[in-house]
């Protein structure tokens, strides 16, 4: 089952040239979740060749202009197919109110039902077959969340020699242990899923946080990430700034990662625009001071989200 990760827009505050603003696309299987809707989301979605008809469900972290001016456009493109589904789409309060004032005064023509959840506090937001996923409060100049989506645990190992050794024949009864049942055998013998099938291992965990300033609770709702996307804004000399905008240092979101225990990678997003492409450097040099494995995402930049065994 594939979890891939695509970085739609990197910047922050305002777009350039090479960099859009900041945007989130998660496929799982068939479905598209959307984090964030910077300005131009849109554009990478069809450079990216991905199926922008089948977007799920959106999440939007606050209602800073950076963040969501690129949602008309998603909500406009999604009525140029015939989509039977609804869209649902999750954020702070104010959230229903401006795409309602968009709808009316563009006089959008859209042919499918939306459907808007505000939300207030940390809470799952949505429940699909095998995951969820769940939003908790930031600390920015607006109410802000951080969105995480992980999966439910897998199954163990199945060892077919543990199988045979107790006597249970190749066939339906292995499925049947396999899916955690317990079977008998011709003689009233029981055999239990958990005799021949190693410990549960862990689902996969995606987390998105961007504007906010540090605080050490953030590592515990982002723990075990496989990827962990975090705002890195500023360098950390340029620490009072971040403090005065509610932002977070490149070095602060190391620091999260390697506080929150088992996150495999994490990428910075969110740059400032004083930093063009050649001056990102700083940011990731001082990360990996902290945590080793960081990268600096990229427009357009794909991470698949593999299973670790």
């Amino acid at each position: 089952m594939n979890l891939e990760a695509f970085v739609l827009g990197s910047g922050g505050m305002m777009p350039l040239p090479y960099r859009q603003l900041t945007s989130m696309l998660v496929r799982r299987e068939g479905e598209l979740f959307l984090f964030d809707a910077g300005e131009g989301t849109q554009v990478s979605i069809r450079r990216l060749n991905l199926r922008w008809k089948k977007i799920t469900a959106i999440f939007i972290s606050h209602m800073h202009a950076d963040h969501v001016t690129g949602l008309p456009g998603i909500l406009m493109l999604s009525s140029q197919v015939d989509r039977e589904e609804p869209l649902y789409i999750f954020g702070p309060p104010k959230l229903a109110d401006y795409i309602d004032q968009n709808r009316r005064l563009l006089d959008m023509y859209i042919n499918y039902d939306i459907i808007v959840q505000e939300i207030s506090e940390r809470t799952v937001v949505w429940n699909g077959d095998g995951y969820s996923i769940r939003a908790f409060p930031l600390r920015h100049t607006k109410m802000c969340f951080g969105y995480s989506l992980e999966e439910a645990p897998r199954p163990g190992v199945f060892y077919p020699e543990k199988a045979l050794s107790m006597g249970v024949p190749r066939g339906p009864l292995w499925s049947e242990l396999q899916s955690g049942k317990t079977v008998t055998l011709p003689g009233g013998r029981e055999v239990h899923s958990s005799d021949v099938m190693g410990e549960p291992r862990s689902g996969r965990k995606f987390s998105f946080v961007t504007d906010s300033l540090y605080f050490p609770e953030i590592s515990q709702e982002v723990s075990d990430s496989d990827l962990f996307i975090c705002e890195g804004m500023f360098e950390q000399g340029l620490i009072e700034s971040a403090i005065d905008k509610r932002h977070m240092t490149a070095r602060q979101a190391a620091q999260i990662a390697r506080d929150a225990g088992n996150v495999k990678r994490l990428g910075l997003i969110h740059y400032s625009p004083r930093y063009a492409d050649r001056e990102l450097k700083v940011l990731l040099d001082e990360a990996r001071e902290v945590f080793p494995n960081t990268v600096l995402t990229k427009d357009r930049m794909c991470f698949p989200v593999e299973f670790v065994d």
